[in-house]
């Protein structure tokens, strides 16, 4: 009698087959329904799968990566899920009937968010729960699939909410493949050893990964991992990186020999499961057979050491502002970089507010989508030649997860250690409108990926040799039409690690009181700066009333505005605005971040002065 799959897991290394895409690829083209040849050329999906069994596959999977409702839309076929999935199935069923060995049939449920722009493609947890559900009701009602595979995840909590759907209407075992960017990091910057933590706590009966990476850094990236001792380990790698052909074809150069290398790699790390993915043949399969010594199982490698972090080195002047905000009015001025490489009065500014008292500065990162210098470079300059505290606006908008990590380490090197995690404006809105926004992480995720540097471990899990000791801003708008409910999105950040919260402009202090008093409410203790940005001009206001986003001015503010313009005093009148603003914000917070109007230094110094100035007794 033929021992299930949880058996034969327990019992002995197994072979999975490879990738079923790519080799459709050539025939029927990269915008072709594969899932659809199940009905249309089931003949063809038939030779793969019993390709891949000759050349000694001990598991398959179904032909349903993207058969569910979401993508097959795509090609009006979304009535036909049900069909698909089954006739997948039965296909699979008929290969292995004279197979000369044990083979296993996954149903296979692949991830709904691409691995790019993650802001647009995530999905929703009700698109997850309709899709994984339908796409699971159909492969399960064929009563032949010895397991479900979920593959290419490259968002975690999807594949969370994918691999509980799963285990409530089925008991069959379950794989769950994430998708890496890098070497044991995945797109948000949760490591691979924390993402098979997650999975494993869930009741997944395999952890692996699949897609985009090679044998070299799959390998890698289970190396060293601290996970329990009866996890199951799966790996199908890609045969390597892609490229194109003189014709712009996707390619894959990786050779079978390179497979057959690894294998035993795999093996000797522990892997239970060993496949292939995109651009495998199942001549890698047959490599990989090869490449095996033996089908015992191994114990996965535990750490042969554990890098432990550095003793953080602090100096008092380190966070001082935090610490002042805590018992005294607390004053940050916003500053854009320059958009040429003129930088003296910028600088000449920077020192007056220095002389002013001011506690640190914040700097915009291409603010609006618009060019400027580097605003880590200026506050490498700020930090070292003139001693002022500098606070960095990094935005998900312009750097992918590798660049997001290479601009925190750099922060660090240069001792700047106070990062504003913000999206960024979009991009289309800028000088540039065919520029786009990468979006690999959320502002939250960044925050999270942020703290994991104070560790003195990498995202892969390597040590740093260092510990850094960031502090984390979150930014926050009070005009919200229901700051109790948006006040949740505070304590989200705090999940992740934000230490601080900086506010948008506010010109109603009714919004700073419903923000003080849902934090209250809530018993939220943060430091909160509360923004304050100086009206220039009657333009000014209507165009910060109409066409920024998240910037509301009451009718009485714009009227009185109207009236300046009229009187001619408009900075007069922006200014005592501002600081009727500054009274109000006071008297509930201790922190104010004063915006920088069109590099009007004057202004501001008049407002830092004015902040300095007040000797209001702490709110309570």
């Amino acid at each position: 009698m033929r021992m299930n799959l949880k058996q034969a897991l327990q019992q002995r290394v197994l072979v999975a087959d490879g990738a079923m895409g790519t080799l459709l690829y050539g025939n029927y083209g990269i915008n072709s329904a594969f899932e659809n040849l199940n009905l249309t050329h089931p003949d063809t999906i038939l030779r793969v799968h019993q390709s891949y069994i000759q050349a000694g596959a001990d598991i398959i999977q179904t032909n349903t990566y993207a058969a569910n409702r979401l993508k097959l839309t795509r090609y009006d076929l979304q009535d036909q899920v049900t069909t698909i999935n089954q006739a997948a199935v039965k296909i699979a069923v008929t290969a292995r009937e004279h197979a000369d060995h044990p083979v296993y049939i996954l149903g296979t449920i692949g991830g709904l968010a691409g691995d790019t722009d993650a802001a647009v493609q995530r999905a929703t947890q009700a698109e997850i729960a309709a899709n994984v559900t339908e796409q699971l009701t159909a492969l399960l009602a064929t009563e032949q699939l010895d397991g479900i595979l979920l593959e290419t995840y490259y968002d975690l909590s999807e594949l969370l909410a994918a691999l509980k759907i799963v285990k409530a209407h089925t008991d069959l075992p379950v794989i769950t493949n994430v998708s890496m960017l890098a070497a044991g990091v995945l797109r948000n910057g949760t490591s691979f050893t924390d993402a098979i933590v997650q999975l494993h706590a869930a009741g997944a009966d395999v952890i692996g990964t699949n897609c985009r990476l090679g044998p070299y850094y799959l390998a890698q990236s289970f190396e060293n991992l601290a996970i329990p001792a009866d996890v199951k380990l799966a790996v199908y790698p890609n045969s390597g990186l892609p490229g194109t052909d003189q014709d712009g074809a996707i390619v894959y150069d990786g050779e079978p020999s390179y497979f057959e290398e690894y294998a035993e790699r795999f093996r000797q790390l522990g892997l239970s499961i060993i496949g292939g993915c995109c651009g495998t043949t199942p001549l890698h399969t047959a490599a990989t057979v090869r490449g095996l010594s033996s089908r015992s199982l191994v114990p996965h490698n535990a750490p042969t050491h554990v890098a432990q972090a550095p003793t953080l080195v602090t100096t008092k002047s380190q966070h001082r502002f935090l610490h002042k905000v805590a018992t005294e009015k607390t004053v940050l001025v916003e500053l854009d970089p320059p958009r040429d490489f003129d930088t003296r009065k910028f600088f000449r500014g920077a020192e007056r507010l220095k002389a002013a008292g001011v506690d640190g500065i914040t700097l915009s990162d291409n603010s609006l989508a618009t060019v400027r210098i580097a605003n880590t470079a200026i506050a490498a300059q700020l930090k070292l030649n003139y001693g002022i505290t500098p606070i960095v606006h990094l935005t998900t908008r312009d750097h992918n997860l590798i660049g997001l990590q290479s601009e925190i380490m750099g922060l660090h090197s240069l001792g700047i250690e106070d990062i504003l995690a913000v999206t960024g404006d979009p991009a289309k809105l800028g000088d540039f409108p065919g520029a786009t926004s990468v979006g690999d992480v959320r502002s939250v995720e960044l925050m999270k990926l942020i703290k994991q540097f104070n560790s003195g471990i990498g995202p892969t899990g390597k040590s740093l040799k260092e510990a850094s000791d960031f502090r984390v801003a979150g930014a926050f708008n009070p005009n919200a039409y229901r700051t109790d409910v948006s006040t949740k999105s505070i304590s989200r950040k705090l999940s992740y690690g934000c230490d601080y919260i900086i506010t948008q402009p506010v010109y109603d202090l009714a919004n700073v009181d419903a923000l003080a008093d849902a934090l209250a409410a809530n018993q939220i203790d943060v430091p909160v700066f509360v923004g304050v940005m100086p009206l220039v001009s009657r333009r000014n206001a209507e165009f910060l009333h109409h066409e920024v986003h998240g910037i509301r001015l009451p009718k009485s503010v714009l009227e009185r505005m109207q009236q300046a313009e009229l009187d001619g005093n408009e900075r007069a009148v922006g200014i005592t605005i501002a600081k009727e603003l500054i009274d109000g914000i006071c008297a509930r917070f201790n922190g104010v971040h004063i915006v920088t109007p069109f590099n009007r230094f004057k202004t501001v110094l008049e407002l830092v002065n004015y902040v300095q100035q007040k000797n209001l007794t702490k709110v309570q």
